[in-house]
């Protein structure tokens, strides 16, 4: 009876590290199921080729863009298999003179440089295979431009400040022609600086500039309708400055501009 129990504990016991030996042991035997080791190498445009030996049967790929994703001026390299490898190696080179924002993997990685493109390369032992790499490519830096600006945007920019300042170059050549000039020649040539002169002034000096001869004051008055008063007030005034002469024939004062 005794031997029969020792029997049976015999077979319980066995079958408790059995069982035992199963848990423990199985993930490395499952580990020992997938293997890499590969070259990953990504384009500018995001294509991604993966070479190398492994016995999975989906990390072989060429010029695919299932592992990469771009939002805005970032992409996203994800290479990620949840199996257990027992062994993995990778190095992968991303386009020459890309900027590495941040990078996620599984096991170890290093970041180098090798002829002008930047690799990383990683390794792990009994784990899944996960690679997450946010990066800039040269031609997504070249396309935001100056002060983070794309090429469009800085194109039409240029565009809105050149119509801007033809604009304004446009407003000031008109104001010019609309502002009356200080300056007015005579039939010989002679210039008058009409600058000074109250509005009156420069009406009396026009008006012996167009008729080209002396007007009497009643001709003056009458063409420009400003009372006597005024005439030969603002006459007296011209007559101070050297604009015009005053020569009297008879009841009435001939007025001429001034010869040189």
């Amino acid at each position: 009876m005794g031997s029969k129990y020792t029997d049976l504990r015999k077979i319980i016991l066995s079958i408790i590290l059995f069982m035992f030996l199963s848990v423990t042991c199985f993930p490395s035997y499952l580990a020992s199921d997938y293997y890499a080791d590969l070259e990953i190498v990504v384009d500018n445009s995001g294509f991604v080729t993966i070479s190398g030996v492994t016995n999975h049967p989906d990390l072989i790929a060429e010029n695919t863009e299932l592992y990469t994703s771009k939002k805005q001026s970032f992409w996203l390299l994800n290479i990620t298999k949840n199996e257990i490898f027992s062994k993995f190696v990778f190095t992968l080179t991303l386009p020459k003179n890309s900027e590495i924002n941040y990078v996620k993997s599984s096991g170890s990685v290093i970041i180098g440089e090798e002829l002008g493109s930047l690799v990383c390369k990683g390794f792990g032992e009994n784990e899944s295979l996960s690679l997450l790499v946010q990066y800039k490519t040269q031609k997504t830096i070249e396309e935001e431009g100056l002060f983070g600006f794309d090429t469009f945007t800085l194109i039409l920019l240029v565009c809105i400040i050149f119509l801007i300042v033809l604009f304004v170059i446009v407003l000031i050549f008109v104001d010019k022609q609309k502002k009356p000039t200080s300056i007015q020649k005579t039939e010989n040539g002679k210039e008058i600086n009409l600058r000074g002169l109250n509005d009156r002034q420069k009406k009396i000096i026009k008006l012996l500039i167009e008729r080209k001869r002396a007007l009497t004051q009643m001709e003056i008055q009458r063409e420009l309708n400003i009372p006597k008063a005024a005439v030969s007030r603002n006459i007296h005034g011209l007559e101070l400055k050297g604009l015009i002469e005053k020569e009297q024939v008879g009841m009435s004062n001939l007025i001429r501009l001034k010869k040189p």
